[in-house]
Formats: structure tokens, sequence, C-alpha cells
């Protein structure tokens, strides 16, 4: 948490330092279904932040500061700093298959970023993050592209990730111990795979500066996770309902 209190800070100040910028701000609920047998999904409240001013930029609850690049009138591209948090795990107490498990705990991802747009439209992201509060103690990797499409008044941002998921990182979330085994339940270390996700916002202006902004996402995890004696979704879905607000400042 002191992670990203810092993290905030930091761009308030740089932002302060910019004039007449377009920034999107809003909140609403966060869902996300969990893989684990048994165990309910995690509802929580999120901010939403969109900004972007070639130095600083915040994208949901991703924040990044960008150390190489260049924007023209058609394309843009460049190559940041960024942390995001990584929202997975659980408590032994959230389901009968899972007593007697350690507990698994969300965490804050930190790495390098690069991206690159066209037109303010079409766009590609790769990520390379490591964990920064030694949780799964690894790395994990991801490539996005999307584009911007409209219907109407709706405004559609479809984009379709390939992620990179190490062994390490597996093992923390999917992974049973010798210890921990039980005849229901047997050890299980899995190998590192990679996944894919589809997702897209809907935004809908309501006013001038007020607009309904829809999330929806799905996520494939690793083969390797699946077999996992602690699992019994191949997929992890996830969204986001809020009202933005966006104006100058």
């Amino acid at each position: 948490m002191k992670y990203f209190i810092i993290l905030v800070l930091l761009f308030l100040h740089l932002t302060a330092q910019q004039n007449k910028q377009e920034i999107t701000i809003g909140a609403g609920p966060y869902f996300q279904s969990q893989p684990y047998k048994e165990a309910s999904a995690l509802v929580l409240p999120s901010p939403v932040i969109f900004f972007d001013n070639s130095v600083v930029y915040a994208r949901w609850s991703r924040f990044g500061l960008y150390f190489l690049g260049d924007k023209k009138e058609e394309y843009s591209w460049g190559f940041s700093f960024t942390v995001q948090p990584r929202t997975l795990g659980y408590k032994a107490s959230d389901s009968v298959s899972l007593q007697g498990m350690s507990d698994k705990d969300s965490t804050m991802e930190g790495g390098i970023a690069f991206s690159a747009g066209y037109k303010d439209s079409a766009y590609i992201e790769v990520m390379l993050l490591a964990d920064i509060l030694n949780k799964y103690n690894s790395w994990v990797g991801s490539v996005e592209i999307g584009d911007k499409y409209t219907a109407g008044r709706f405004i559609f941002y479809p984009s379709a990730v390939l992620l990179y998921q190490p062994r390490k990182f597996l093992d923390y979330y999917y992974g049973v111990k010798n210890s921990e085994a039980t005849l229901q339940r047997p050890a299980y270390m899995p190998k590192g795979g990679f996944s894919f996700a589809v997702q897209t916002y809907i935004k809908y202006p309501l006013t001038k500066k007020l607009s309904a902004l829809l999330n929806i996402r799905a996520d494939r995890i690793p083969n390797s996770a699946y077999n996992s004696p602690l699992v019994n979704n191949k997929f992890i879905y996830s969204g986001l309902a809020s009202v933005i607000y966006t104006f100058i400042y």
C-alpha cells in the first residue's frame, strides 16, 4: 500500500506541472471470479483514472512514467516505468477445499512497458513486470493489441492479450506444498505457461462531461494451473462498472 500511495503522490505532483490536460476520474465496483474450488467472487470498490501527458500516465489503476518516446499527430510510442495491482489469491478460510493451505496474497507489480498507438485508435502494449512486494517473487509478461470502434453513441475498446506466467508465479497461486497435501489434495507444482485474455471497455456519454464506463474481461489460466487440485475453473471473469467525469486541468 505504501508504494501505491507514493506513486499517486508523484503522479499528482507531476500532473500539477502541466497545463490544460484532459483528466478522467471516477469510481465503481470491481468484480472478479475466483478459479479456486468453492471460493466466492471478489467485489471491491475501485478508483478509475485516465490521463496521459507524455510524461506520466494513468490507465484505470495502473500508473506509469515515460523515459523515452515520441508523439506525433498520427502515431505515438513510448517506453515507461509502470506499476499496477495484482488482484489474485485466497485465504484458507475461503472454502473447504482450501482449508490447511497458506494464505496467498494480492500484490503490486512494477517494471517496464512499451506502448505504441496509431491515430488515437489501434495500439499495442508490451509489459515485463516483477513482484515488488515479494509475494510470488518472480515476473510476468504480456502483449496486448487493441483498437477503437464506435456504434452510435457507444465507444468500444476491445483487445486481446497474450500472457506468460512463470513457474514461481503459478506455484505461489496454484501449487500445493507437501506439508499442505491431503488425500483429496495431493502435492502439486505447476510449470510455467502461456495464457490469453480478451476484454473490452464500453463507454457511453451521459452528459458533456459524465460517462458510463464498463469493462468486461475473461482470462484463461494456463493448463498447468487448471490441473491444480485447488482449481475447478479454466477462466477468471472480471469487470468494472463506473461513472467517470472528464475535465480539463
